[in-house]
């Protein structure tokens, strides 16, 4: 059977089908780097530099997640080498969570809760009032599958929903060309725009300042797209309100400023963390490989290498 690399964990589900058809070989254990064919990864590990320099007969790098920026797709593309994702199948959970998100934060969700678990409630009387999360102004930054899905939701809340992206779309939205004239114009920013070079920091100091002391942020993206050190300091000096984040820029560490103000709302990075979804994010995963290895074409190329996916 032909040879594959695992890069991280995988379930089980996904080593029984593979291990059908492959000999599996786990990345720190040694392994016949000459030999390996298929290399399956996840978003945050990626392919390491070293990994694809030794493994140069591998044909496809198969990545459990939608975004790709841990994987150098140049230097994929340079040898012939296919890169594949998940999309689609997990537009709809994380674009709830960012609905999550949006609700925990206005609605104090987590101060609440605590509120009436620890006999506050009992002892001190009520809580303080919330904010309504209904008809806000919200920009969508990135108004891809999954930006649309959001979109979509936000309907059930009369959101007044404004867009960033390099060009105009097709859609009932107001475009901003600009993205801090977006921030001036919008009561939440929702990041799901994709993360590597070319968004790193695109919400920066200005972005955040231009939200404004009652702004709330929202990243469900990649927390390379927000400046963190200027998060920190716009929420510590009151020049942004409030922040819901699900990524970060050094994961899995989240900076201690952060987890200590009340007006923040942090998730681990679950943002399609769902039985079912991660169950259907893990079939394409194995069915780009098992597509591969028997007809040479992969499902779900990243567009970088949908070229080079045999017609």
């Amino acid at each position: 059977m032909p040879d594959l690399l695992q890069i991280g964990g995988i379930t089980g589900d996904m080593r029984a089908r593979l291990a059908e058809r492959f000999t599996i070989h786990q990345m720190g254990d040694d392994y016949p780097a000459d030999a390996i064919t298929h290399i399956v990864t996840n978003g945050h590990d990626g392919v390491p530099a070293a990994v694809l320099e030794a493994c140069q007969n591998a044909k496809v790098a198969a990545s459990y997640g939608v975004g790709y920026d841990a994987i150098d797709t140049n230097a994929c593309v340079a040898r012939g080498m296919l890169v594949t994702h998940t999309p689609d199948v997990l537009n709809q959970e994380v674009a709830t969570t960012a609905i999550m998100l949006m609700l925990t934060s206005f609605r104090n969700f987590l101060s609440d809760e605590a509120h009436a678990r620890s006999g506050a409630w009992e002892r001190d009387g009520n809580a303080p009032l919330s904010r309504s999360a209904d008809g806000r102004r919200v920009g969508i930054l990135g108004l891809g599958r999954i930006g649309q899905a959001i979109a979509d939701k936000l309907k059930a809340f009369d959101a007044d929903i404004h867009y960033h992206t390099r060009s105009p779309k097709d859609v009932p939205y107001t475009y901003h060309a600009d993205l801090v004239d977006m921030a001036r114009a919008v009561e939440v920013i929702i990041c799901i725009t994709p993360g590597g070079a070319a968004t790193r920091h695109l919400i920066n100091r200005e972005v955040m300042e231009a939200l404004g002391p009652d702004g709330t942020l929202i990243n469900v993206s990649r927390g390379s797209v927000v400046d963190e050190a200027a998060l920190v300091t716009a929420l510590q000096d009151g020049k942004l309100g409030y922040a819901a984040l699900d990524v970060f820029e050094q994961e899995p560490k989240i900076p201690d400023a952060l987890k200590s103000m009340s007006n923040v709302v942090l998730l681990p990075h679950v943002g399609s963390g769902t039985h079912e979804t991660r169950a259907a994010m893990g079939n394409l995963v194995v069915d780009n490989l098992l597509s591969h290895l028997d007809t040479g074409r992969v499902v779900t190329p990243v567009p970088e290498c949908a070229h080079l996916n045999p017609s």
